[in-house]
C-alpha cells in the first residue's frame, strides 16, 4: 500500500479576475475550488494511474469536509486525523499576474499529534509512506523525523518532498526518492547553478548523503533522475503551460505508482516526468487520457 501525509492541507480557491485594481472593487471572471495539498494531490494522481493509496493528514471544520468529500467522490480512501480549528483556504488569483496568498493552517494539539502517529502506525514493511508538504505553523520542530521513525520501525519505505533542514535531517535515513527542484537544490547547498552540469554533483551528493533516488526538475528544462547505477535526462514535452501547482507532486505520483509496481526506476522516471507535464497543461491536476497521450513522447537518455 501506499499512504500519503498531508500536515498541513488546503482547500485552492483559485479567481480570475481581468485588470485587477488593488484598493478597487473588482469582479471574478471565473472561479473554482480544488483540494490542496502536496500528498494529496499525490493520492488523486495516483487513482488516476490505478495505484491505490491511503490520504493521512490533518483535516478540520467545514473546509476539512470539503476535501474529504472530493477525495469520496474520487474514491480515494482516506484516514485523516479530525482537528478542532478548520483547514486553511489559499488564494490563487490570477489576472495579469498571479498572486497567491496562503493561510497559516490550524493550531495542532499534542494529542492531535499522536493520534496522527497512532494512524500512522498501521502500516507495514514494503509500503511506501509520501511525506509531502510545509508544516502548520504550531506544529512541533522535527515532526517529520518523528514520523519518519515511525516507518523505518515498521520496515516501510518513505518519500519526502520538502525543503530545508527537514529534508538534510531525513536524507541519512535513506528516502526512496526526494525531489528538490534546481532552485532548491541550489538553496540546500548554498550555491548557484549556472549549466546542467553544475547539478550533477549536488544531485549525486543526495545520494552519497542517503536518498535512494533523487530528481532534480529543471521547469523548461526537463528532470533528471539521480540513481546508483547512472544520471538519466528526460527531454521536455511541448504544450501550452496551464498549471505549475501540483506538477511536483504528480511527478512525485507517477514515479512512486510505477515504482511500488515494477521497481524500475527508470520506468518509474518516465511516468513521473508524463504525470508531472501533463498537469502543468491541465487546468487542475492531470487526467489519465493526457498522461497516456504523452507518455510514448517522453525520452530519457543516461548522460553518466
Amino acid at each position: 500500500m501506499i499512504y500519503t501525509v498531508t500536515l498541513n492541507p488546503s482547500i485552492d480557491y483559485i479567481v480570475h479576475v481581468n485588470g485587477l485594481k488593488l484598493g478597487d472593487l473588482n469582479r471574478m471572471t471565473n472561479d473554482f475550488k480544488l483540494p490542496g495539498g502536496k500528498g494529496i494531490n499525490v493520492s488523486r494522481i495516483l487513482k488516476r494511474i490505478q495505484a491505490e493509496s491511503t490520504a493521512l493528514g490533518f483535516l478540520g471544520g467545514f473546509t476539512g469536509n470539503f476535501i474529504s468529500d472530493w477525495l469520496k467522490k474520487e474514491k480515494i480512501q482516506t484516514k485523516f486525523t479530525t482537528v478542532q480549528e478548520d483547514t486553511r483556504i489559499n488564494i490563487k488569483l490570477k489576472s495579469e499576474s498571479e498572486t497567491e496568498i496562503n493561510g497559516l493552517g490550524p493550531a495542532i494539539s499534542n494529542e492531535e499529534m499522536q493520534d496522527l502517529k497512532q494512524t500512522l502506525s498501521m502500516i507495514s514493511a514494503g509500503d511506501i509512506v509520501v511525506l509531502s508538504g510545509s508544516t502548520p505553523a504550531t506544529l512541533r520542530e522535527g515532526f517529520y523525523e518523528e514520523l519518519i521513525q515511525i516507518i523505518k520501525d515498521k520496515g516501510a519505505d518513505f518519500v519526502i518532498d520538502t525543503t530545508g533542514k527537514d529534508l538534510l535531517n531525513a536524507l541519512p535515513q535513506n528516502p526512496l526518492l526526494i525531489k528538490p527542484n534546481n532552485h532548491e537544490l541550489a538553496e540546500l547547498f548554498d550555491v548557484k547553478f549556472k549549466t546542467m552540469e553544475d547539478i550533477l554533483p549536488f544531485g549525486e551528493r543526495l545520494l552519497e548523503d542517503g536518498a535512494q533516488h533523487a530528481i532534480i526538475s529543471m521547469a523548461g528544462d526537463g528532470a533528471l533522475l539521480f540513481t546508483k547505477n547512472g544520471i538519466y535526462r528526460s527531454n521536455v514535452l511541448k504544450r501550452p503551460l496551464k498549471n505549475s501547482v501540483g506538477a511536483g507532486d504528480s511527478m512525485i505520483a507517477g514515479f512512486v505508482g510505477i515504482f511500488a509496481k515494477k521497481e524500475d526506476p527508470i520506468e518509474a522516471f518516465k511516468w513521473g516526468v508524463a504525470c508531472g507535464s501533463a498537469t502543468a497543461f491541465s487546468d487542475d491536476l492531470a487526467s489519465i487520457d493526457l498522461i497516456n497521450e504523452l507518455i510514448s513522447e517522453v525520452e530519457i537518455e543516461k548522460i553518466k
